[in-house]
C-alpha cells in the first residue's frame, strides 16, 4: 500500500501540490486526474523520489518512502512522458543497459527480455533502433524496461500521450493484464476515457489540491448518470439527472438543440474543476 500524508511540494512562493493525502491499495489500478499545473506529475516524482517533499511524507508498506529507502524505492518503477533512452540503441541493448544498472546477471536479463518483449509484441522488432520505432513501440518499449526489475508498483505519467487510437487502446489492453497480475498501477493522464475505462478509483486534483477521490462510476452517480446537454445562446449547457425518467421528461420540454447521453467522467471533473482538461 501507498500512503501519501499531508504531502505538500514548493517551488519558490508556487506551492505546485498542496496538503494531499491519500491511499492506493495493493493491486489497485489508481488515477491521479487534472489539467495542466493541478500538480500530477510533481505527486509522481515525489511519489518516485525525483523530487523531494517540502512537507508530509509518503509511506509503501507502512514504511517512510525516501531517496535512502532502498527496499521501498526497489518496488517502484517509473515510466515518465519522455521517451528517456538513447536513439542509437536497439531493443536488446536498451534492456541490457538497464538490467546492468540494476546488476542483473547477463543471463537474467535476457531471459526477462525474451519474456517482457514476446509480452507486449515487439519481438520482431527488436534490431530497430530506438529512433525507428513509432511512438506507440516507444512506449511499451519504456514498459519492459520498467518491468525488467520486476516492481510491485509502476508509476504511470501520461502513458499515452501522443499515440494514436489504436497505440493508445493497444496500450490500455497490456496496462490491464499487468493489472490483473496483481500489479499495483498509479496513472496520471489527460484522458479522461482512458482513466474510466481502466483505473479502480481516480483522485482528482486542480490547482494542486486533491478536490475529489472516488471510484469512476461512484463520482458518475453522485453528479447523475444522465446528462441532457442543450445548445442555446450561452452555448452548449449541460445538466444532469439521477434518474432517466427525469431526463427525458426535462428533455421533452427542451428546445430541438438538445440531447439525452450517458454522463462521463470528464463531466464530473469539469464541474469539479470549472473548467475542462487540456
Amino acid at each position: 500500500m501507498i500512503e501519501l500524508r499531508n504531502l505538500t511540494k514548493k517551488f519558490d512562493d508556487f506551492t505546485a501540490v498542496d496538503n494531499v493525502s491519500f491511499q492506493v491499495k495493493t493491486g489497485e489500478f489508481f488515477g491521479l486526474l487534472g489539467p495542466n499545473g493541478a500538480g500530477k506529475t510533481t505527486t509522481i516524482s515525489m511519489i518516485s523520489t525525483v523530487l523531494l517533499p517540502t512537507a508530509g511524507e509518503i509511506l509503501v508498506d507502512g514504511k517512510i518512502l525516501d531517496r535512502k529507502a532502498s527496499k521501498e524505492k526497489r518496488k517502484l518503477s517509473v515510466i515518465t512522458q519522455e521517451y528517456s533512452m538513447r536513439q542509437d540503441m536497439n531493443m536488446d541493448e536498451v534492456m541490457e543497459y538497464q538490467g546492468r544498472l540494476y546488476f542483473l546477471p547477463l543471463k537474467e536479463i535476457r531471459r526477462k527480455t525474451e519474456e517482457l518483449l514476446d509480452f507486449v509484441g515487439l519481438t520482431e522488432f527488436r534490431k530497430r533502433t530506438v529512433r525507428r520505432l513509432s511512438g506507440g513501440m516507444k512506449r511499451k518499449l519504456m514498459v519492459c524496461r520498467a518491468l525488467l526489475i520486476e516492481p510491485e508498483i509502476l508509476l504511470l505519467d501520461e502513458p499515452t500521450a501522443g499515440m494514436d487510437a489504436i497505440s493508445r487502446r493497444q496500450m490500455w489492453n497490456l496496462l490491464r493484464q499487468l493489472h490483473e497480475r496483481g500489479m499495483t498501477i498509479i496513472l496520471t493522464t489527460h484522458y479522461i476515457e482512458e482513466a474510466q475505462n481502466l483505473c479502480n478509483r481516480v483522485a482528482m486534483m486542480n490547482k494542486g489540491k486533491l478536490v475529489k477521490l472516488d471510484s469512476p462510476d461512484a463520482l458518475i452517480q453522485e453528479l447523475g448518470a444522465f446528462t441532457v446537454d442543450e445548445t442555446g445562446e450561452e452555448g452548449l449547457v449541460s445538466r444532469y439527472f439521477h434518474e432517466r425518467e427525469e431526463a427525458i421528461q426535462y428533455l421533452s420540454t427542451a428546445g430541438n438543440q438538445a440531447a439525452l447521453r450517458a454522463t462521463t467522467l470528464e463531466d464530473v471533473f469539469v464541474e469539479v474543476a470549472g473548467r475542462k482538461l487540456t
